[in-house]
This record gives structure tokens, sequence and C-alpha cells, in this order.
């Protein structure tokens, strides 16, 4: 580093936040409305503020989740559509992050490799790594790790045979080249979750000469509006705040009562997706071939096309889809494996994400490294046995930050709590008592059974178990007691 330049500063804070998107956000913006006189800041490791909105730059990047569930309960979304692009969400993320006095809080090109709670001191050592190659050792009452569940660094690649053959352009979605341009070229993309059904459109839309969505297995896909008429009325006939609130409660009850009834009744399910599909795509087109899948419903999440457009573009000249295995990649294209090769200028792997637990940091408690595996999760918010350290973690068939923002709301209120009766340290302590071990989260997708061994595991019995319903949460964050006995208060 320049001699001219200075360090920047260890911190010393009641609660340090580990990461600035979303649940970052979410969390700084409670701790600076509902729990004065408490010190706090943010690091993050990347140079800017918003996580997987600034990471993924690729066309068409979106929410699949609804803004009005996926955005801030105290601060109305105020956009038109309903599955906002990635730069929407991005600088509302921002204009919060600013509004609430966040952004000035936030220490960019901080990662964190290590930290070490001290029972004597009871205090977390924080160790980061800044850009510059530079440690810096921050000290913290509380660490709250909204880092996520997936590495930034690098998705899941997959070694196909061959790739070193393909005369193309290879690209993985989570590094996209901003120069790729794919006007009047064959783009094969390989994989079926939300980020292929969501580039498929968008790149036929860029002018790509054809698109093709190569799958392994088919997965469920879903037309849902890309607007709210009943948030449109709303705006206009009340208040934002309460116009907010309605059209949020609205979209909890229905996607809240949509999961138990696919849930509860598969096989009906199953019937009225396929229908819907059936509906809307060409007569005659192989719904039951590329999107009636082996799983149930909620067996793994279920990818949201808004307006339809995948659905649009696939009864359309310009793309198709392939459900079949790789032999190898060619130097024309992909070889499959009953022989056809599918030709392709650009091959995008859109593969899934590399599980990843607090941004790949080292835990270390009383000089023991914490095996997080071995840990279970109490409330779906802190790890048995490792004090004042939450994470915040969101629903797996749900809108991320309705779970995200009852945590931060459960862990001000915790806060309060410990400082009114003169504590300074909170610890879950298992004891066995909470059922057989399962995943801490519930779906089969191939990026989750990749990496479940990475995560801590849930109970089948309260408080271990993860209870994916927002109002059975709500009730429990807001309204459960504190102490416990479980949680140990000191």
């Amino acid at each position: 580093m320049p001699h001219d330049v200075m360090s920047p500063p260890p911190l010393d804070v009641d609660v340090l936040v580990v990461g600035a998107g979303l649940s970052g956000v979410d969390a700084a913006c409670r701790l600076a409305t509902t729990t004065h006189g408490v010190t706090w800041a943010v690091v993050e490791a990347r140079a800017a503020t918003g996580g997987t909105w600034d990471l993924f730059r690729y066309p068409g990047a979106r929410s699949d989740s609804d803004m009005y569930t996926l955005g801030f309960p105290f601060r109305p979304w105020r956009g038109p559509a309903s599955f906002a692009p990635a730069e929407e969400i991005l600088r509302y993320i921002r204009d919060t992050a600013d509004e609430y006095g966040v952004t000035g809080r936030i220490h960019l090109g901080q990662r964190v490799t290590r930290a070490a709670w001290s029972s004597a001191d009871r205090r977390w050592t924080v160790t980061v790594r800044t850009g510059d190659g530079e440690l810096l050792e921050h000290r913290a009452r509380f660490v709250y790790v909204a880092t996520g569940y997936y590495a930034y660094d690098s998705g899941h690649v997959v070694d196909f045979p061959g790739c070193a053959d393909f005369a193309g352009t290879l690209v993985h979605p989570q590094q996209w080249p901003a120069d790729l341009d794919v006007t009047g070229r064959r783009v094969v993309v390989i994989g079926s979750g939300a980020t292929a059904v969501t580039l498929v459109p968008a790149l036929v839309e860029q002018g790509a000469a054809h698109v093709t969505m190569l799958q392994r297995s088919p997965g469920y896909v879903a037309a849902l509006p890309s607007t709210d008429g009943l948030a449109d009325l709303a705006r206009r006939a009340l208040p934002e705040r309460a116009a907010h609130a309605l059209v949020r409660g609205k979209n909890v009850a229905l996607s809240t009562l949509s999961y138990r009834f696919l849930r509860r009744f598969p096989d009906a399910g199953r019937r009225v997706l396929r229908r819907r599909l059936v509906d809307r795509l060409p007569g005659g087109w192989p719904v039951d071939t590329h999107f009636a899948p082996r799983y149930d419903p909620w067996d793994q999440r279920i990818a949201v096309a808004p307006d339809g457009d995948l659905l649009d573009v696939l009864g359309g000249p310009r793309a198709d889809v392939v459900t079949a295995t790789i032999d190898r990649f060619v130097p024309e294209g992909i070889r499959l494996d009953g022989g056809e090769v599918l030709p392709a200028d650009v091959v995008v792997t859109a593969t899934g994400l590399r599980l990843e637990f607090g941004g790949g940091a080292e835990l270390v408690v009383d000089g023991e490294t914490v095996q997080v595996p071995t840990r279970h999760v109490y409330k779906g918010c802190m790890l048995s046995d490792v004090p004042n350290l939450v994470l915040a973690v969101g629903y797996t068939n749900a809108s991320w930050t309705l779970r995200a923002d009852l945590t931060a709301r459960w862990f001000c209120r915790l806060l309060r709590h410990l400082r009114r009766h003169g504590r300074t340290v909170a610890v879950p302590r298992w004891d066995g008592t909470g059922g057989a071990e399962r995943p801490l989260l519930g779906l089969t997708s191939g990026y989750i059974r990749r990496g479940e061994h990475l995560l801590p595991t849930q109970g089948t019995r309260r408080p271990w178990l993860v209870v994916q319903n927002y109002v059975a949460d709500l009730v429990a964050t807001r309204l459960g007691r504190l102490d416990d006995g479980v949680l140990e208060l000191r």
C-alpha cells in the first residue's frame, strides 16, 4: 500500500453486519430505527453494495419473487413491475440505504476471513482482508451474517467432456462478459432453473438467431402477470404505506395458500400447472416432454415467467427446449447422448450456484473451530452453541426478504431485551430434544443437494425446526418468549 494512503481503521461496535445486499441493508435499517444507543457497522466483501443484484449482469436478470414481498416492508416498492429487473432492484436497495443512513456505515472491500469468539472478553474478533490485501481486526459484541448461502466468486461449473474443443464462446451467468454480443448467433443455454428461464426470452430479445434451452430433466414453469392490478388500484385510493401493506398482505396470503395446496395435493397441482401451460402454448406443443417433472411441485422452486415471456418465445420460431443429456462438446456445438448435435456459437452454462456458509469465513469459539455442518439452527437464525451470532436466511418457498426481515426484527428485539436485563450474551443450547436432523434447505434442487453438507442442519421440532410459513414465523418472532429455556442469556 502506498505510504500516503491511510489504512482503514479497525471497528469496535456492538453489532457488525456482514454483507450489504438485501438482508444486510434490511438489518442495518432495523438497527438504525429500533435500537437507539446500539453501535453498528456493515462490512461488504465486494466494492459495491447490492449483493445479488449488483453481482448478476446477465441479460434479463430480475426477481423471481414479487417486489411487494421481496422489497422492504418499511419502504414501499414504487416500481410498476411486480417482477423487477435487477437494475431497478439495485437502485431500490441503494436508495433505501441512503434514506435510512446506512450507506455511510458500510465499509466496502472488506472480506471476512475469520470470526473468533472469546467468552472471557464476550466479544467477536472479526478478521477482514481489504482489497489491498491488508488484514484488519474488528471487534463486535454480535455478528449478523447476511451473506446468503451461495458463493459470489464463482457458480457451479460442470467440467463437460470436450469443453476445450468448442470453437465458440462459453460463459457462466455469474461472470457474464459486458461485451458479449449475441446478435445473429446461435445460443444454447444449459439448465432449466430460474436463470435459464430468464435468459432464453432475454437473448431472443437481444437478437440471437436462435436460442435452445437444453435441460437434463424437466422443471415446473408458471406464467404470472408482471404487474399487479390491485397495487395500481390501491396506490390511487390509499396512502402509500397502506397500499403497500395491503398488496404485501395479499401476496403473502396467495403465495402461502398456493404453496400449501401444491404440497398437500401434488397430483392436482401438477394438473393445474400443466393446464396453464397447455392453454398458453401452441396446440400440439410437447408439454409433457419438457415441463412434466418427475418430482412434486415445490420439491424444487417453481420458475416464474412474467407475462409468460418464456412461453411466448417457445411458441415462436427462434427458441426451443431440448430435454436430453450431454455426451460431449464438439467444435460446432454440443453432441447429445443420442448423437444429435446442437449447433452453437455461444453456450451458457446456467448450471446453478455453489453453496457457501458465511462467505467462506472460518468460525472459532474459544479457540475451537466451529464445524458448521454439525450445528443446528435455532429459530432459523442462530447456530447451536455459538454465542452472539445471527444468520439471515430467507424462505425457499417465498420471498427471501420476508424471512430475513423477521430475523432482523427478532434480533433487534433480542438486543433490547438483553439491555433491559443487563445481559450481553445469547447462545442457543442444543440438548437433543429437537428431533431428527434434516437438511436446512428443504429443496431437492441440484445445487442444494451438492452443497447441503456445508450447511448447518435443522430438527423436526421447534425451535429447531425451520418453518416455511411467514404467518407462523411472524407470530413466533414477535410474540414468542426470548427466555425460552433453550436460548441461554447471560
